[in-house]
């Protein structure tokens, strides 16, 4: 395997063993002059597109996008099982016809009438029917579209993946752009809170106002000036990036795992982080702003620094509905629950 190889390595060596048994069935039948000479064409082609799904698998370059490989073999390895079918004896496409139909049932929808034509050559051929060659290009004609189909979806779960890594990326640069300029002029915008005008409290330090009353506003500038601390910015941040941390390894427990290459999971935490920093320091601004009543008048730097873990935390508010629509996507992959599900609404199918 290449150094440069970010795929997943047991996805990769699945694939590569099922292109070596299907080339070897192929040789055997091959080999047994089970191919007649009017489907050779499509045996050569066969082999010329396995040949080619290996070359994919054993790739030696830097590809731009991480695992986009597997899926081109496996498109290859598709287009030679369809070819496959095409040239097989019709008794071993019967054999094969219990695969092929919850294949079908797992990646069209019920409406499909490629799948529904599947589902009554299945109940045909329970029944006693015989299989002909109209009815196979029926079968390879779904098992086409359903392959075409798990692709889109496999490509759909990678599409999020890049959205969310890319918005991840942009509300880093953001938090790490807000953290320079607080820490360049924290005087600008300080994180600082005048508990009953009666002095100033920032996140790293606090000044009494020589409890005299209140201040005159001009006073409460220049406390807050004197006061601000360089670090303000960058401890709040720094205090919502763990917040958040500890809401990602939370929210883990509700997503499932995916057998795609691309790590939905892995993104939706990394969202997490940096959008914990953000709402950390816009939460303390919107205090600040008396945005809530009654809960401007913080008195110490330890209750600025525990309401910027709780705005942290908070970011889950905002970022349960990427994690709704995670989910929601490693859903349409189809797979075991998906299967189960279509069951449910086969139900009503009459049984041979």
């Amino acid at each position: 395997m290449s150094r440069y190889e970010r795929g997943s390595w047991e996805l990769k060596e699945s694939l590569c063993s099922r292109v070596s048994e299907l080339e070897a069935l192929l040789e055997t039948r091959a080999g047994q002059g089970q191919v007649p000479a009017a489907v050779q064409p499509l045996a050569a082609q066969a082999f010329k597109e396995l040949k080619e799904a290996r070359e994919q698998l054993h790739h030696d370059h830097l590809r731009q996008h991480p695992a986009a490989h597997l899926a081109v073999a496996q498109t290859h390895y598709d287009a030679a099982h369809n070819l496959m079918l095409r040239l097989s004896p019709l008794d071993d496409v019967k054999a094969m016809l219990s695969g092929l139909v919850a294949y079908v049932r797992e990646h069209l929808p019920v409406t499909d009438e490629r799948r529904v034509q599947v589902e009554e050559i299945a109940l045909s051929v329970r029944a006693g029917g015989i299989l002909d060659d109209v009815q196979r290009e029926v079968l390879v004609d779904a098992m086409t579209v359903a392959r075409q189909g798990h692709l889109k979806e496999a490509l759909r779960v990678r599409s999020f993946a890049y959205i969310v890594y890319g918005m991840a990326a942009v509300l880093a640069v953001v938090a790490i752009l807000v953290g320079l300029l607080g820490g360049l002029s924290p005087r600008t915008v300080p994180l600082c809170f005048n508990p009953e005008r009666m002095g100033v409290v920032c996140p790293t330090a606090s000044a009494d106002g020589g409890g005299g009353g209140p201040e005159a506003p001009g006073d409460v500038d220049d406390l807050y000036a004197t006061v601000a601390s360089r670090w303000d910015y960058l401890v709040v941040e720094f205090v919502g990036l763990v917040a958040a941390t500890v809401a990602a390894a939370t929210s883990l427990r509700r997503i499932r795992g995916t057998s795609t290459p691309y790590n939905v999971p892995v993104a939706l935490a990394l969202l997490k982080l940096p959008t914990g920093a953000l709402t950390a320091v816009l939460g303390l601004l919107l205090m600040r702003g008396e945005f809530v009543p009654g809960l401007q008048a913080l008195d110490s730097s330890a209750q600025i620094i525990a309401w910027a873990a709780i705005f942290g935390y908070a970011q889950q508010l905002f970022t349960v509905f990427v994690d709704n629509q995670g989910q929601s996507v490693l859903n349409s992959v189809g797979g075991p629950t998906k299967q189960a599900g279509k069951r449910k609404r086969d139900s009503q199918t009459p049984a041979a």
